[in-house]
């Protein structure tokens, strides 16, 4: 009876003791922090799709084949693109030739001219040799074809007419001279027609030697051996003008000559202007040039009609 009631007395005891110990907190200020708001951002609702897992094969990596490495995509020159047309009575042409062991050993480029869409002149600057990008900006042309021979003085070694004004001493019957009348531009031979004062040219300059004589016959028949880079004016069994380089320098003079006649190019007379370091060309529109590597002092320029 007496545990009972002491019993009692200590539950009651404890609780007033927790109740006063509660009260003292709260009294104090001591409470569990309110949490801080999560800022909501608005935004469209997006629809997140359920991953579906890829099933994976499981296997020894190192008995998968190493891979092979795909070889870079080779482009093949075409060796001869054939008679392109740029604009009206102008054409392009480039052949690639090779060799016995396949090797690429000339890369020859071509233009050719109907004189009816064309006009031809000649630009001279005696002493005073100009690079073809300079003849081209200061002519206006829109081809520049290095010309014929010249000193090392820059004077040209040949005949020259210029607007009608004659300047130096023809050469005789082992070369040739393109020239240009009233009837058009000409490409020919110095023994079957030397150069007359008399004869009314408005341009010409002369070169040599003839590498195909007019009626398409072989100009050069010896063969010298010297190889060099070439530059040919000629005109076509059609009364059309070609210019015809190879930079490359792999022609001899009787190799020029010989393929000339061989090719389908049907040229009636084809003359040798100065090739080696002069050989260049400078075509305005579309914009194409072989690189001369000197300045020269005479130049065949060619205008639209």
């Amino acid at each position: 009876m007496v545990s009972e009631k002491w019993r009692e007395v200590k539950t009651a005891v404890i609780r007033f003791l927790f109740s006063v110990f509660c009260f003292s907190l709260i009294s104090c200020g001591t409470a569990v922090p309110a949490p801080i708001p999560t800022a909501i951002i608005k935004t469209q609702p997006t629809i997140q799709p359920t991953p579906t897992p890829i099933p994976v094969e499981t296997q020894n990596l190192a008995s998968l084949p190493s891979p092979t490495p795909s070889p870079p995509p080779t482009i093949t020159p075409i060796p001869d693109t054939g008679w392109l047309t740029l604009q009206a009575g102008l054409e392009r042409r480039t052949i690639r030739l090779f060799d016995e062991n396949g090797q690429q050993s000339e890369h020859l480029y071509l233009l050719r001219l109907d004189p009816a869409q064309f006009t031809f002149e000649i630009a001279y600057s005696s002493g005073q040799p100009k690079s073809l990008p300079t003849w081209q900006a200061e002519t206006g042309a829109q081809i520049v074809v290095n010309g014929g021979f010249f000193t090392e003085d820059f004077v040209a070694t040949g005949l020259v007419v210029v607007d009608g004004a004659a300047s130096g001493v023809s050469y005789g019957e082992f070369a040739g001279m393109f020239a240009v009348t009233d009837a058009g531009p000409d490409v020919r031979w110095l023994a079957e027609r030397p150069f007359s004062s008399s004869e009314p040219l408005q341009f010409a300059l002369q070169s040599f030697p003839m590498l195909v004589r007019p009626g398409g016959e072989m100009g050069f028949s010896d063969e010298d051996g010297r190889q060099a880079r070439r530059t040919v004016v000629a005109e076509d069994e059609n009364g059309r003008i070609l210019f015809i380089l190879a930079p490359f320098g792999s022609f001899t003079l009787h190799e020029m000559s010989r393929y000339l006649v061989e090719s389908d190019l049907e040229i009636d007379a084809a003359l040798n202007l100065d090739g080696g370091t002069s050989t260049g060309l400078v075509l305005a529109e579309p914009e194409e040039r072989v690189l001369a590597f000197t300045a020269v002092p005479t130049v065949i320029v060619v205008y639209p009609r």
